[in-house]
């Protein structure tokens, strides 16, 4: 079966962006928000990266 990235619906916190990225890499969600934490405060990326993605991807049905 291929793997897919979505947004997830439950136990999101905003968008679901975290979320549909860790259950991709099979991680906790945690983590991945941790790392979005860091890329906004040290490369200032991380909010625009978030926006896009909670605009690109897909919510999983």
């Amino acid at each position: 079966m291929k793997k897919r990235l979505y947004k997830i619906e439950k136990g999101k916190k905003l968008c679901g962006v975290c979320g549909g990225i860790a259950e991709y890499f099979d991680i906790d969600p945690t983590v991945i928000r941790l790392l979005w934490i860091l890329l906004v405060f040290c490369a200032g990326t991380g909010i625009l990266a978030y926006i896009v993605a909670a605009i690109i991807m897909p919510t999983k049905s």
